[in-house]
């Protein structure tokens, strides 16, 4: 009896669920519900409260969702613009690599360029230097050279001064001029006017002289003949030319013939009157100009052979 009464009750129970289910299906079913996104209608609804609550979060979800995607939207239009912004960057810098590399190779090749220059402009200096030391080691070579000349030159003045100290100095006059020494005898000492003949006194003087030269074979000997500018004509002597010319020969001739010099080592010139020492149209410098110079110089030989080399 008691379980009979206990099922009647649930069934009852039962029963009024699903009464309740079926006139919320046919008030649904009867009632419209505005849609996600609608308006919301402006009378009230009046639906269960689970109904309301379930629409509630339905609308929350709704506005969620719109929100959501206007987001999505907003950041799918960032990154397109980032994507832009990235792909611009992509090309600047590619250009900016290759402008930079471009500027790389050009700075290269002109650092190579300068590099090849300077090791040049370093050789040609090293050319230039070994050079200037060879032509500063012939120029001191040469002063070598030179002071010897000069030393032979002074000491054969000073032999000659005091060889001939027993001739007067009108007569007969030792110098020095351009590293040579210059032996002058005046005409009066040597020969007779218009004659190349020697006279006595002159003989002693190119003795003294030739002793001197055989002592120092290191030395050339030049003979110059000299006369004033009044013309001659004789039948030996063409003119004055001719006369000096005759003069120097006699002297070359006496001091290798007669003291040995070697003829190598002299040589006869005549000047005429075309090289005067003073001038012509007072007797004074007439005899001055009348004179036979023995012109004395160091062998050249080996400043020379020095120019030559260098």
């Amino acid at each position: 009896m008691h379980m009979y009464i206990h099922q009647n009750k649930s069934m009852k129970q039962f029963n009024l669920v699903l009464l309740i289910l079926i006139s919320v299906v046919t008030f649904f079913s009867c009632t419209p519900i505005y849609k996600c996104g609608e308006p919301k209608p402006a009378n009230k609804l009046f639906l269960p409260k689970i109904v309301l609550t379930v629409i509630r979060e339905r609308d929350s979800l709704c506005t969620t969702l719109s929100e959501r995607e206007v987001e999505v939207y907003n950041l799918r239009k960032d990154t397109a613009t980032l994507n832009n912004d990235i792909k611009n960057l992509g090309k600047k810098y590619d250009n900016l690599t290759n402008d930079k590399l471009s500027q790389s190779e050009q700075f290269s090749a002109a650092l190579k360029k300068k590099s090849n220059e300077l090791k040049l402009k370093s050789d040609e200096l090293i050319i230039k230097e070994k050079l200037l030391l060879d032509r500063e080691n012939a120029l001191n070579d040469l002063k070598k050279v030179v002071a010897r000349q000069d030393s032979i030159t002074n000491r054969l003045n000073k032999i000659l001064h005091d060889a001939l100290l027993g001739f007067k100095s009108d007569e007969l006059s030792v110098e020095i001029k351009n590293g040579k020494v210059y032996v002058s005898m005046s005409d009066k000492l040597l020969f007779k006017s218009g004659s190349a003949a020697i006279e006595t006194k002159g003989i002693e003087a190119i003795k003294v002289l030739a002793d001197v030269l055989n002592k120092n074979n290191d030395i050339d000997i030049l003979v110059e003949g000299h006369t004033d500018a009044i013309p001659i004509k004789t039948a030996q002597y063409h003119d004055n030319w001719d006369l000096s010319a005759a003069r120097a020969i006699s002297i070359v001739r006496i001091l290798t013939v007669e003291y040995n010099i070697t003829p190598t080592r002299l040589t006869a010139s005549g000047k005429g009157e075309f090289s005067p020492k003073a001038t012509n149209t007072t007797p004074e410098g007439r005899a001055s100009n009348r004179r036979t110079e023995i012109i004395l110089s160091p062998k050249l030989d080996e400043l020379m052979k020095l120019l030559k080399t260098n």
